[in-house]
């Protein structure tokens, strides 16, 4: 079975949720904690033995390419105030077996075209997509969402999207998928629709932004029209992919935080500043002396 060795990280969105915080910077370097969100996909993805991570970059985005670059100057500065604890930490912010491609994404169409723009990199082999937007912190006992995925994939050998319930009156913040139960945590996919209203969801399984996708998916994205928004949607590519070859639904074991609205990046910021090695104990004291009415 072929090794997932790329990955592709559709980072050209604007970030209109967040202005005005995300007009000079991408909503990707938003930190949690320590780490922006897009180091959290990034170290996700590593955890999965991929090594090839692929940045669909807009406008406005270069702070991003600077997060996973060399910065001499500060390498430099840190060297010489005896600050190894931060130099080391400044200088491992990706392993450096990894391998950086950016892409710019010339026009906003969608995830869709987004993902498209990878083609040329990915080729005909199957490869990750991570939304940074969901800040996925895996089930005590779990690998990486990612990681799960991957390792399914090596088992079934196809075309794998990550799930889980929601509230059927948010069917139509997500794309939802339909199918019957295959395997432990694996449903097979009989079809998948762009945020229907809550009376039109086939199921109330929404897509968790983790997907394995097989190369062919490339085909169907290039032919599709504009769909919801008028975007070239990723779930219509997926849903032509369904009617050759097999998909599955994975009910990945994790918590999602949809770090694209305000409510889910408090939440996140809060779930992961309990469990920080340096700061948990004291937040977690500070908490509990907050008066909430």
């Amino acid at each position: 079975m072929t090794k997932i060795k790329k990955a592709v990280f559709p980072v050209a969105g604007l970030g209109s949720r967040f202005l005005p915080a995300t007009k000079a910077q991408p909503k990707e370097m938003l930190p949690v904690v320590d780490k922006p969100l897009i180091q959290y996909a990034v170290e996700e993805a590593v955890e999965a033995g991929i090594t090839e991570m692929v940045f669909i970059t807009g406008r406005n985005k270069r702070a991003i390419e600077d997060h996973f670059d060399t910065a001499y100057e500060l390498e430099s500065e840190l060297e010489s105030a005896g600050k190894h604890a931060l130099l080391e930490l400044v200088q491992n912010v990706i392993p450096k077996n990894i391998n950086c491609i950016y892409i710019r994404q010339p026009a906003a169409l969608g995830l869709g075209h987004a993902v498209l723009c990878a083609r040329p990199v990915i080729g005909d082999e199957p490869f990750a997509v991570l939304l940074a937007d969901d800040l996925m912190d895996p089930d005590p006992g779990f690998p990486s969402v990612i990681a799960q995925m991957t390792r399914r994939y090596q088992e079934e050998g196809a075309s794998i999207i990550a799930v889980q319930e929601v509230p059927r009156e948010f069917t139509n913040q997500y794309g939802i998928v339909s199918g019957s139960p295959y395997k432990d945590r694996l449903d097979k996919m009989f079809g998948i629709v762009e945020k229907p209203a809550p009376q039109d969801a086939p199921s109330t399984l929404a897509v968790a932004g983790r997907y394995i996708l097989s190369g062919k998916i490339f085909s169907y994205l290039e032919k599709l029209g504009k769909g919801s928004g008028g975007e070239i949607q990723l779930t219509d590519g997926i849903a032509a992919l369904l009617k050759d070859e097999d998909v599955y639904a994975y009910r990945c074991a994790a918590t999602r935080y949809d770090c694209g609205s305000k409510l889910g990046y408090l939440k996140a910021t809060v779930a992961l500043g309990l469990k920080h090695a340096d700061v948990g104990e004291e937040f977690a004291r500070y908490l509990q002396t907050l008066k909430i009415n």
